[in-house]
């Protein structure tokens, strides 16, 4: 499990006149994980009326990546499964809405990839925003 891995660290993005920290967040809890679904798109796609089986899907990443605004409010996640070797699986790369285009995803990304290690491959489901970035990142365009 990534969780026991070097120390967490705090990343400061600059966006939009506005700071976002992006840190490694072993605890996320499942409401916030819910709540910060429902401000993405991403609800629409993932069980976020069975707590438990998301607070499964937390359970089973092996990192959670997350990013804050100033006063401390989930604005975005990245879940990922990873065998530290290979490949890097991206299920979810949610950011809220109102904070969209600003550089979170991208930065939630870098600091994901960087964390299981650039030599993995890194991949998400379908041909979705997160798609797109991944893609982009991957090329040297983030």
């Amino acid at each position: 499990v990534v969780s026991a891995s070097p120390p967490q660290r705090m990343i400061v993005v600059t966006a939009a006149r506005k700071s976002f920290g992006c840190e490694i967040e072993a605890n996320l809890t499942p409401a916030e994980f819910i709540d910060v679904l429902r401000r993405s798109t991403l609800a629409e796609r993932r069980p976020v009326e069975d707590v438990v089986r998301i607070a499964r899907m937390l359970a089973g990443a092996d990192l959670v990546v997350t990013s804050r605004d100033e006063g401390g409010t989930l604005v975005g996640v990245s879940r990922a499964i990873t065998d530290l070797a290979c490949c890097t699986y991206l299920p979810d790369l949610a950011v809220d809405a109102a904070h969209q285009g600003q550089g979170i995803g991208r930065e939630l990304i870098r600091v994901t990839h960087e964390h299981v290690g650039l030599a993995t491959r890194f991949d998400s489901v379908g041909g979705s925003r997160s798609g797109q970035l991944l893609s982009a990142c991957r090329h040297g365009a983030a």
